[in-house]
């Protein structure tokens, strides 16, 4: 079973890879990825906080890489999966998992961005710069999460990743 899982995963952090270049805002130093929050709702759902944080992380150290992320995806990203994960599985909604979602990467994140910003990146950009376009990415992508939550997509996963109902 640990294998489906994992698969899954690194079939969700493969579309979060080779998307980045395609689907992406560019805010001052970020570089707003709405995929990568559709993508950590739904592992977070699908697998779990632990499955969800680890794409998170792959993806964001995937992207830099390959030089299209930056290092304000690992905050943004792995906060908000972490808690996605968390309140899903305090409430067992998808609405758990999109306010986890939002309020991890669009309020949580971007204050830790921050430091990232200043110190790392020599950016001069205020605390509160990054708050609005985290936020419109991960409501971005919580959209997409909820549209793909809806379909029979997601049965599919549920019935490969042997869900824990």
């Amino acid at each position: 079973m640990q294998l489906k899982k994992l698969t899954i995963t690194a079939l969700f952090i493969t579309i979060g890879v080779l998307s980045a270049h395609l689907v992406y805002i560019p805010v001052v130093v970020a570089k707003c990825f709405p995929m990568q929050h559709a993508i950590n709702i739904l592992l977070a759902v699908l697998l779990g906080t632990r499955y969800s944080v680890s794409g998170a992380f792959s993806i964001s150290l995937l992207r830099n890489l390959l030089g299209t992320g930056s290092l304000l995806a690992f905050p943004g990203s792995m906060i908000g999966a972490a808690l996605s994960g968390y309140l899903y599985k305090k409430t067992g909604s998808i609405y758990g998992a999109i306010l986890g979602e939002v309020f991890g990467t669009g309020i949580l994140g971007a204050f830790v961005a921050y430091p990232v910003a200043k110190y790392i990146l020599a950016s001069d950009a205020g605390a509160f710069v990054f708050v609005v376009p985290f936020l419109i990415s991960t409501l971005g992508g919580s959209i997409i999460a909820f549209a793909i939550y809806q379909t029979p997509i997601r049965n599919l996963f549920v019935k490969y990743a042997n869900h824990r109902r």
